[in-house]
């Protein structure tokens, strides 16, 4: 990658800290997983994911603070809770489908099933890839490390052009 390096050291200007800081560990992300396919109460995650109720509890309670889910007691039985993705959580999708392309290809070695689809065809999502402003696809020796404020706007480099 190119010759500017990140002050690593720095962990103020990444938000990768904070981000693992709301996620943190295994449970967390399957218990999302759960979420992305419906699960809504503890029970259900509990019974589905085999995992203890005191860490469950806590994993859930982590992701209801970082506003990952949200907590709300369902209308027909105030007494009975329902745990649902916030636009937060939904946002989350990319990442967590990158994971599982990446054990899919670099641990398991095998496609996992099912298989996520677009509803519009029914055919298998692409790989989650890292995309240029212009919707090419980048590996690793395509990129470098630049200072936010040293970025040109793209209208500025277009208008450029034209000039």
């Amino acid at each position: 990658m190119g010759h500017l390096k990140e002050n690593l050291r720095e962990l103020a200007d990444c938000a990768l800290p904070a981000a693992l800081e709301a996620m943190g560990e295994r449970w967390s992300f399957l218990i999302l997983r759960a979420a992305y396919n419906g699960l809504h109460h503890f029970e259900e995650f509990q019974s589905t994911l085999g995992i203890a109720r005191n860490i469950l509890a806590n994993r859930l309670g982590r992701l209801v603070d970082h506003g990952i889910l949200s907590r709300e007691a369902m209308a027909e039985d105030r007494r009975k809770v329902e745990y649902r993705l916030t636009q937060k959580g939904a946002e989350l999708l990319p990442a967590m489908l990158a994971l599982r392309q990446w054990g899919e290809k670099w641990e398991s070695g095998i496609p996992s099933t099912p298989v996520l689809v677009d509803m519009c065809d029914n055919q298998p999502i692409r790989k989650i890839a890292i995309l240029s402003h212009d919707g090419r696809e980048l590996e690793l020796h395509d990129l470098c490390w630049a200072h936010a404020e040293d970025i040109t706007p793209l209208e500025a480099v277009k208008l450029r052009a034209v000039a």
